[in-house]
């Protein structure tokens, strides 16, 4: 059977409370078909405690909102 998972890095972004967050070089497992992305625990963890320590991101960009009416 042909392994069709991939390690590489990935830009994971997540609504949360209101707010959009964007963490990249995120470790990742995806799938080389459909592009599902797979994280171990310790990475959505990891994730989890960046959003909810409100430290200081390493840059903020702007994002234009469109509604889809």
């Amino acid at each position: 059977m042909k392994e069709t998972m991939e390690e590489t890095k990935v830009t994971y972004t997540l609504e949360h409370d209101g707010r959009f967050y964007m963490i990249v070089h995120v470790p990742a497992r995806v799938c080389r078909e459909t592009g599902e992305q797979f994280f171990a625990p310790e990475t959505v963890e990891h994730i989890q405690t960046l959003i909810q320590s409100r430290k200081k991101p390493d840059k903020v960009i702007e994002t234009p909102v469109y509604e889809y009416a």
